[in-house]
């Protein structure tokens, strides 16, 4: 059955764009800085092209405001922030949902870690943070600062890589955060390099956006900030590096070299170390970490200049036939061109930075006038750039995709959803554990209650001796070497069961939760009493679910630790 094209889907609202669902995200006019959906290319002084896919667009607005309001909107909060129908907002939350980039919780419409799969594909795409991030981590190790890598976004700078460094007061930056250049040091060694196409660019969004606002990661500019990029620039140019002395807030500051590509010596992109004025004047950042940032970034070049060209990884497969499989199922709930357009994102990846169109159809089993149309959709979202030889490459914008905010999770909010889906499905209690460092006891991370009268209730944060446990057994099991009979035969099965040998009448059990080197970074289990089921009931009955609860966190965490760290706590 040949792919449906949005206009031959029969439904109204897989059609092009209308006056409601293009212009009421953001007006068809000229647009500089961050981008509208209705235009956020700045060459563009006209409304959307023809072929442009009204839903698509409608679904990445939906999912730029999610990201804006830090991954959760009511249903009404996102109606009054794209203008769109309330009707429309529903389906288009519906289909992101069966998608899996968003969970509806109760009243609200949540963000989950399947959406950091479109910014995977860009960064995975882009290298820099594979090749590079270690340097910019061992830098922070070094230096006991936080140190990060950031690649230009039109008159703008985002953040690829983030080592923090965690303390009482410490950058708050995500992955994926856009700044305005002027009030950057990485964007004035960027804009050393602009044409005047560009400073003409930059002063229209200026003059539009003089306060800063479609930039929600730094607080308003300031009437009486100093005019002075143009100078800064200049001297960013001459010098080689930049300084950043409370351009966004005060007390914030940092030093920026260029990362620079071993064929065009142009810059990739820019290291950064951050720190506040209690600890580092901004001439102390010159004077006493600019040589040790240098050298981090000599070894930066060295490494693009030695890196071996990458292997393509597989591409996703069966895209086009789960879309329509899923709308035959939902019917008029799943809107589909919205769900092939978001699929054709993740065609690229490492070893596809740039793709043909004919590659992007047959990556993801689309018709080509299909990957087609949501190419040129993504081009005027500005989601995607259109190169010289044809071919199509993302761009940083993809990160404003539901990335910044689930870049600082943790494993226990990865889990907190799945823990409280299994209790609910049980009626029993679930948790989630970790080793402590000694390796002697667990720690209660997070948790779902279940709604009896006799339950069982461990806090979060609670201890407990780990050979005593379910979660400790399993960890242990996996950790131990050479490990006891009873800890091989746990591995072996892959769960642990106890049996009234923590408290008399409790029974649990547990399977580990693996990262993406297969290690046993957490387990989860389900506890019961003793009287409701018996060991063979918890092996028959509750293991199955408690397995397939194992994976889906392990699938978030993975997804969701590709390039940014998940602490266990």
């Amino acid at each position: 059955m040949p792919a449906k094209t949005a206009q031959d889907s029969g439904d109204p609202a897989e059609d092009g764009p209308s006056a409601e669902t293009v212009g009421s995200i953001g007006p068809a006019t000229e647009t500089v800085g961050a981008p509208t959906e209705a235009d956020p290319s700045p060459a563009r002084t006209s409304g959307p092209p023809a072929e442009v896919v009204g839903p698509l667009v409608r679904g990445v607005g939906v999912l730029r405001r999610l990201t804006e309001a830090g991954g959760t909107l009511s249903p009404s909060a996102l109606e009054r922030a794209t203008g769109l129908a309330r009707s429309t907002v529903d389906r288009i939350t519906a289909t992101l949902a069966r998608m899996g980039h968003v969970r509806l919780d109760g009243r609200d419409v949540v963000l989950t870690p399947r959406v950091m799969e479109l910014g995977n594909a860009y960064l995975a795409a882009l290298r820099l943070p594979a090749l590079l991030g270690a340097h910019a981590d061992a830098l922070a190790d070094e230096l006991d600062e936080s140190v990060s890598l950031a690649v230009a976004d039109l008159d703008g700078i985002r953040f690829i890589h983030q080592a923090t460094r965690r303390r009482a007061m410490s950058v708050s930056f995500r992955i994926g955060d856009l700044l305005p250049a002027e009030r950057t040091a990485p964007g004035a060694l960027f804009a050393a390099e602009w044409t005047e196409t560009d400073w003409e660019r930059w002063r229209s969004r200026r003059r539009q956006d003089p306060a800063d606002a479609t930039f929600p990661a730094v607080p308003p500019r300031s009437p009486s900030a100093a005019d002075d990029f143009a100078e800064r620039v200049a001297r960013a140019g001459r010098d080689g590096w930049a300084l950043d002395d409370q351009l966004i807030e005060p007390g914030l500051v940092a030093v920026s070299v260029p990362v620079r590509e071993p064929d065009t010596d142009r810059v990739a992109c820019v290291a950064s170390v951050v720190s506040h004025t209690s600890r580092h004047s901004a001439a102390g950042l010159h004077t006493t970490l600019l040589p040790r940032l240098r050298t981090a970034v000599a070894a930066m070049e060295a490494e693009l200049r030695t890196a071996p060209p990458p292997e393509p990884g597989p591409p996703p497969t069966g895209l086009a036939a789960w879309t329509s499989a899923s709308k035959h199922e939902l019917g008029r709930d799943f809107v589909e061109s919205l769900a092939r357009g978001l699929t054709v994102l993740t065609a690229f990846g490492e070893g596809r930075p740039a793709l043909a169109l004919t590659e992007v159809a047959r990556a993801t089993g689309l018709s080509r006038a299909t990957a087609r149309r949501a190419l040129l959709t993504h081009e005027h979202l500005g989601l995607v750039a259109a190169r010289p030889d044809r071919t199509f490459s993302l761009t940083p914008r993809v990160l404003d995709l539901g990335f910044p905010p689930l870049s600082r999770s943790t494993l226990p909010r990865l889990a907190e959803p799945h823990l409280r889906d299994l209790a609910d499905r049980l009626h029993e209690p679930t948790a989630l554990a970790v080793l402590t460092g000694e390796g002697t006891e667990i720690q209660y991370t997070a948790g779902a209650g279940a709604s009896r009268v006799l339950t069982v209730h461990i806090t979060v944060g609670a201890r407990l001796p780990a050979a005593a446990t379910s979660l400790g057994r399993v960890l242990l099991a996996d950790t131990a070497a050479p490990p006891s009979p009873a800890l091989a035969e746990i591995r072996s099965q892959g769960y642990a069961l106890v049996d009234a040998e923590l408290e008399s009448g409790l029974r649990s059990i547990a399977v580990p939760v693996r990262d993406r080197a297969g290690r046993a970074v957490a387990a989860v289990n389900v506890a019961t009493h003793a009287a409701r089921r018996t060991v063979e009931d918890c092996v028959h009955d509750l293991l199955p679910d408690l397995r397939a609860t194992a994976d889906r966190i392990q699938d978030d965490l993975r997804t969701a630790s590709r390039f940014t760290p998940v602490p266990p706590l």
